[in-house]
């Protein structure tokens, strides 16, 4: 288990629960002065449950880092999950700063599994980033981020499982999760969320995630249109998924890597054809006995070790310290700003629910062919045939990826997308912003669900992080063209 899981309770809850105990006890003795027990018991109900919600959620004003007040409406807190609630996910709300009333609402997840949504916020999608000009390990400065998802949408961004960034389990049960289970637990915070957030019940509501979160968020999306249709409450307004760089199935988008080395000129045409020839497909797995598919996988290994997968027009580099040439370097500012005191109480955070707060669990993060830990299950191979569950539902689905990332690259998606079989509505065309093409994008439509695939040209695994203005305006203009029926 990851040394930063807390199994201890937060002491605050332990505290209203003493409190509503004794507020019961009295209230138990004023019942012989009343008429109606059933009064009081209701009252007290109520009361106890009022406690509850204002102790599960927090608007936060100002955070370490950045000058003034938050210029966003940012709320975070806690919704208990899974038995007993025992698994307390941690959440940020960040309203859209356009009309909150009407705009969709993305829930995102962060890949990993494992990996703090925090991360996706700061460098990626969110409100604010790392100010990496005037920033240093021992004065950490914030700025606005100019293209931030929640200036068309409104944002519910979650730590999920139990180790991951903020959110944390009261018990050992609740800090052993898996693939099926997550996406589980992420409906049923969704379930909690909206009924403590219930103006925002006639959004309309898409799934979002990126990287990892490829074998998850299809299956949420599953889970919300199936409760749905059995009459679960509340009913949420689900209109389809938006997915980044996603991981879809285990095999295909690994043995991609092969085919997209080959297109971008990493292998030699003679080591790829040779390769295709020895190793039939599987570039991998491949039998050990096969020495002539071993011999040429060397090749391909030897040419491609020192690529860096998450864009391969970027350095290979020392991670240890700031270097302003390494993206992954700077990522230590966020590991140090999370960590302050300040900063987590700025956040609401529950004191002692966190160690050390990691931007990665290594615990649960998944790599090619690891093996289940004791803590997480890798239990979900392929969300392919969830997919195609997905087909018969009235569901709208956006894929995007960065042309250049070699971590799941895009033709391993666009693969696993034709073996859907869907109709083209749309062929392969470019797509433009300021006049300058921006990547190319194709539109699948049948019956009442659609699917568009998108590339941004340039861009990397975390798209938003290489590329923010193009990711920006692929989801604004696609939320745009969708079309929302108010009885949904």
């Amino acid at each position: 288990m990851a040394h930063h899981i807390s199994t201890y309770p937060h002491l605050h809850l332990l505290l209203t629960h003493v409190y509503i105990n004794t507020l019961h006890l009295l209230l138990m003795q004023k019942t012989l002065e009343m008429e109606s027990k059933h009064t009081l018991v209701s009252l007290l109900i109520i009361f106890a449950l009022s406690i509850s919600a204002s102790n599960s959620k927090s608007i936060v004003k100002r955070l370490p880092g950045f000058d003034g007040d938050l210029p966003f409406s940012l709320e975070t807190g806690y919704i208990g999950v899974g038995k007993d609630e025992a698994v307390q996910i941690f959440y940020y709300f960040v309203e859209s700063e356009r009309n909150p009333s009407e705009d969709p609402l993305l829930l995102y997840l962060t890949g990993g599994p494992g990996t703090s949504v925090l991360y996706s916020m700061m460098y990626q999608i969110g409100p604010l980033n790392f100010n990496l000009e005037t920033s240093t390990e021992d004065n950490i400065t914030l700025k606005l981020n100019p293209y931030p998802w929640n200036k068309v949408a409104n944002m519910l961004f979650i730590d999920a499982p139990a180790g991951a960034g903020f959110s944390y389990s009261t018990t050992y049960e609740g800090t052993i999760c898996s693939d099926s289970l997550l996406a589980s637990y992420a409906y049923d915070f969704l379930r909690k969320w909206f009924t403590d957030h219930p103006r925002f019940l006639s959004n309309p509501f898409y799934v979002s995630g990126i990287s990892y979160m490829g074998i998850i968020i299809p299956n949420v999306a599953l889970n919300v249109y199936k409760g749905n249709e059995r009459g679960n409450q509340p009913q949420l307004n689900m209109k389809g998924v938006i997915s980044v760089s996603p991981l879809t199935d285990k095999f295909n988008d690994f043995n991609s890597r092969f085919e997209f080395a080959y297109r971008l000129s990493l292998i030699s045409t003679d080591i790829y054809e040779s390769t295709k020839q020895t190793c039939k497909g599987n570039y991998i797995s491949n039998d050990v006995d096969n020495v002539l598919c071993w011999n040429n996988l060397q090749q391909v290994e030897e040419a491609t070790s020192k690529i860096n997968l998450e864009n391969i027009l970027d350095p290979m580099c020392d991670t240890t310290y700031t270097d302003p040439t390494c993206r992954e370097a700077r990522y230590v500012f966020i590991g140090i700003w999370a960590n302050k005191k300040e900063v987590q109480n700025a956040l609401h955070v529950r004191e002692g629910t966190i160690e050390n707060w990691v931007i990665k669990n290594g615990s649960i993060h998944y790599d090619m062919g690891k093996k289940d830990t004791e803590c997480y299950s890798y239990d979900v191979f392929s969300t392919i045939p969830t997919h195609k569950q997905l087909l018969a539902k009235k569901c709208q689905y956006l894929i995007i990826c960065g042309d250049h990332d070699m971590t799941f690259p895009h033709v391993g998606t666009e693969k696993w997308i034709s073996n859907l079989n869907l109709p083209v509505e749309k062929q392969w065309e470019p797509w433009f912003v300021n006049d300058q093409i921006a990547g190319y994008q194709r539109t699948y439509v049948q019956r009442e669900y659609s699917l568009k695939y998108a590339t941004i040209k340039g861009a990397g695994h975390g798209v938003a992080l290489y590329k923010p203005e193009e990711a920006l305006t692929m989801v604004d203009g696609w939320l745009a063209s969708q079309t929302y029926s108010s009885d949904s």
